[in-house]
């Protein structure tokens, strides 16, 4: 079948919006027409080159919603008809990762979707009989696509698509972060870096967890009124914290008879190494825990001095924010839907296809939180 999509052709270079070709789904697999798709910063990330993993050509996006229109042989969790959120992490319930319950990074299809293909080593894309890379699995950035059926999570059909796929990357990974990762209990204290669409997400996590202290880092003082909305209860803006943010924000945090400070669970939500390092070492002195979730560029490292680890600080990474794609996924559509979290304010802006570039420039500018391509 024909559909069209928007064409990364090469790194750097804007999209081409275009018809291509899709195979069918084969065994295993299911056909989704695309309804939705954010345009997420991991997009970005891959389309200017940094990313290590970039293939070219490739279809990219991996934030979409849609409608099974057909299931390949052996499907028995979807039909058609139901609606569903890609997984670019998928939860196969099988393989030794899923067994274990100690982690949600599933490695049944890890080999052959990092190469940009389908499990059976082949992609469904092409061009003139040239070979399209599949982007994580998902590429939402095609009307319609083929995922492996362990990469589909069903979801609640009431939900509006240009809202839930959203859940697909940016909710889950900062709602997750704090829920699954760092398990954060009520009355913590917690610092957030970055009020991007991950930070606020990870704002309303603590929010839902019962943090008592929330404190939002950015640049822009406009983001300040963006944390107030999902429960932030303090801002700083890096430049009015003096030569060092981290002594500032550990006098913030300091409660009470505790006047050691820092806080129980910190939050990088950036890329940023040196700001990596900034929210382990602001965060508490013998139990602090100190989640990464912002990617960093090819070859970049983080450090710290180890009398930082030493003295009972916690470094912790997370994908998708822990979260088990099949199990956790539809459960945050229902938190969704029953106005347990807000997405709507966070969709800032709604483009046509043919207008996906502008959603790219409009993320560098900083005029959206999330644009969401609707076909």
């Amino acid at each position: 079948m024909r559909t069209r999509a928007a064409l990364a052709l090469e790194a750097g270079k804007p999209l081409v919006v275009t018809e291509v070709d899709l195979e069918g789904p084969k065994a295993g697999e299911v056909l989704i027409e695309v309804k939705a798709t954010g345009i997420c910063h991991t997009d970005d990330f891959t389309l200017s080159g940094a990313d290590p993993e970039g293939l070219f050509p490739a279809i990219l996006g991996h934030e979409g919603a849609g409608v099974v229109v057909d299931v390949g042989p052996g499907v028995t969790s979807v039909k058609k008809g139901d609606h569903v959120i890609p997984l670019y992490t998928p939860e196969c319930r099988e393989c030794p990762s899923c067994l274990s319950r100690k982690t949600n990074l599933c490695t049944a299809i890890r080999s052959t979707q990092g190469q940009g293909m389908m499990p059976d080593g082949t992609s469904r894309f092409s061009v003139n009989g040239e070979k399209i890379h599949h982007y994580m699995g998902c590429s939402t950035f095609s009307n319609f696509t083929v995922l492996p059926e362990i990469a589909v999570a069903k979801v609640n059909p009431d939900a509006p698509f240009d809202k839930i796929c959203y859940i697909g990357c940016g909710v889950t990974t900062g709602i997750g972060a704090v829920i699954n990762t760092a398990k954060v209990e009520i009355g913590a204290t917690a610092i957030v870096f970055g009020l991007g669409g991950i930070g606020l997400n990870v704002i309303q996590g603590l929010k839902l967890a019962g943090a008592d202290m929330i404190i939002g880092v950015d640049l822009n003082d406009d983001k300040k009124e963006w944390g107030e909305k999902f429960g932030m209860t303090h801002f700083v803006n890096p430049r009015d914290a003096g030569d060092d943010i981290v002594p500032f924000l550990v006098n913030m945090t300091k409660r009470g008879a505790d006047q050691i400070g820092g806080a129980d669970y910190t939050f990088d939500c950036t890329g940023n190494t040196k700001v990596m390092r900034q929210a382990l070492e602001a965060s508490h002195r013998g139990w602090g825990k100190s989640v990464v979730i912002g990617v960093a560029g090819a070859g970049q490292e983080i450090s710290t001095r180890p009398f930082q680890l030493v003295t009972g600080r916690s470094w912790m990474g997370t994908a998708f924010g822990g979260a088990r794609g099949r199990t956790d996924v539809p459960k945050i559509v229902d938190w969704y839907m029953d106005g347990k979290i807000q997405i709507d304010p966070m969709i800032t802006h709604l483009l046509k296809l043919d207008d996906i570039n502008k959603g790219f420039e409009m993320m560098h500018s900083g005029e959206s939180i999330r644009s969401v391509v609707v076909y």
